[in-house]
């Protein structure tokens, strides 16, 4: 079976006060229309369309990256009209399935269950039922059969009473489509052109329409204001919270924990309270990570903790490792088993070898750390001259010691050591002691200037 979705992105969402458009608006990280798109690619339809409209250049630079063909609607009048934007680019066989861009959690799941059942009826809805359903358009069923769909502003009292309402996503054969939608008038309240009014011309032509609802209300709810907008990104978190803890992971407070990515990790891993993980995280097995951290794009092995108020990006962390409280792991960062990195220490395209130490306020840029060196508190690599980086390197069993300089390009031998207070700007041979410093003088008859009254 041939399958199109066009997904509706047009809306310019003026409820949300903002420049960005509607469907731009983030949702654990990416913008609504971006988990639409990952929706429909695992359904591998033949083709995806993206009907636009308002802030258009900004909707397809964002989604650049995508295989999507793209639909104008140059004047928003309704889902039909929309639609109808689209017809030109879908075949007269098939089926097409409509989506909405800023209807982002509906599930893999839920979505096939109502293709299929458009394969046995060539039309098929998926519907909810709602204990409030105002401002939904309510399905109209007589002896079972839905008939017609009547929009909440066009409803009679006795059907705004009906609680199974219309969500909007619907598949339809193509053949059908293009039967009925140089048809659709906009004679309603709201002057627009009604994508639900397909159901009762195709119920006038004795097709009956196939209803689905999915597993979760959450599923059909889109995004109209910035409360909405908080509202499904808690609904969200909290499914990829129970997810997790069905496979293991011990989350501190599921509530206070937020996804924008992926996570894979083993067993015996915990994650305190206000984590925020992005992009793709990996976690060995008992892997602890602290209150407060934020990682992006970080592999973390077994066995190693990152302690609370710490920042990991691009950054590799081997096993039995500690880091935190308060680092920052920047790209490029590599340590290998047993490395320790303490509070306020940065480190950044850099690899400490086994065992090395950085446990205090320390800056190590560009540089190569060998096996069991120790970098003294205050330790920076003076790694830029205002144009270029260099490169520092530190041979194993190096000891640094505290507030030292380390001028690169620079190399300290095997199992060398630098005096405190030191600025190195001259390569230290292994086994050696290597000082830098003024001699210290006490200056006979000087005083502090004191405040002139």
């Amino acid at each position: 079976m041939s399958l199109n979705i066009v997904i509706l992105a047009a809306g310019k969402g003026t409820r949300m006060k903002s420049d960005l458009p509607k469907v731009l608006q983030p949702l654990a990280g990416q913008p609504l229309l971006h988990h639409v798109v990952m929706l429909a690619k695992t359904l591998n339809p033949t083709r995806i369309l993206v009907v636009y409209g308002h802030g258009g250049d900004q909707v397809q630079r964002a989604m650049a990256n995508e295989k999507l063909e793209w639909v104008e609607q140059a004047r928003q009048q309704g889902t039909g009209q929309a639609v109808q934007c689209a017809l030109p680019q879908l075949p007269a066989q098939g089926k097409t399935l409509i989506l909405y861009g800023d209807v982002p959690l509906t599930q893999s799941n839920s979505l096939e269950a109502l293709v299929n059942a458009a394969q046995e009826t060539g039309f098929a809805l998926m519907t909810v039922t709602l204990d409030q359903p105002a401002g939904y358009g309510r399905i109209v069923r007589e002896q079972g059969k839905v008939v017609r769909i009547v929009e909440h502003k066009d409803a009679s009292a006795e059907e705004r009473a009906l609680h199974e309402v219309n969500t909007g996503i619907l598949c339809v054969d193509n053949a059908l489509l293009h039967k009925y939608l140089p048809h659709l008038t906009n004679h309603n309240v709201q002057g627009e052109y009604y994508l639900t009014d397909l159901v009762a011309m195709a119920y006038a032509d004795g097709i009956a329409i196939a209803t689905r609802q999915p597993a979760a209300v959450w599923e059909v709810e889109g995004v109209n204001d910035k409360l909405q907008l908080a509202t499904l990104e808690r609904v969200w978190q909290m499914e990829q919270a129970r997810r997790l803890m069905l496979g293991g992971l011990t989350l501190s407070d599921p509530a206070r924990f937020d996804l924008r990515g992926s996570l894979q990790h083993g067993v015996d891993c915990s994650i305190d309270v206000n984590v925020v993980m992005e992009g793709e995280v990996v976690l060995g097995k008992g892997v602890r990570i602290g209150a407060g951290c934020h990682l992006r794009d970080v592999r973390i092995g077994d066995h190693s903790e990152i302690r609370p108020l710490s920042m990991l990006e691009s950054a590799q962390v081997a096993e039995n490792c500690v880091v935190g409280p308060y680092a920052r792991l920047r790209p490029g960062a590599e340590l290998d088993d047993h490395v320790h990195v303490g509070n306020f220490v940065e480190i950044k395209n850099t690899r400490l070898g086994q065992g090395s130490k950085a446990n205090h306020l320390s800056y190590i840029g560009d540089a190569t750390v060998g096996t069991g060196v120790n970098l003294g508190a205050g330790t920076i690599t003076c790694n830029y001259d205002g144009i270029n980086k260099f490169q520092t390197l530190i041979g194993d069993g190096a000891f640094i010691g505290s507030n030292n300089s380390l001028v690169a390009p620079v190399s300290i031998g095997k199992a060398a050591t630098t005096g405190a207070g030191s600025v190195i700007t001259k390569d230290v041979p292994d086994d050696q002691l290597a000082i830098a410093r003024a001699r210290q003088q006490t200056v006979p008859g000087w005083k502090r200037p004191k405040r002139q009254d």
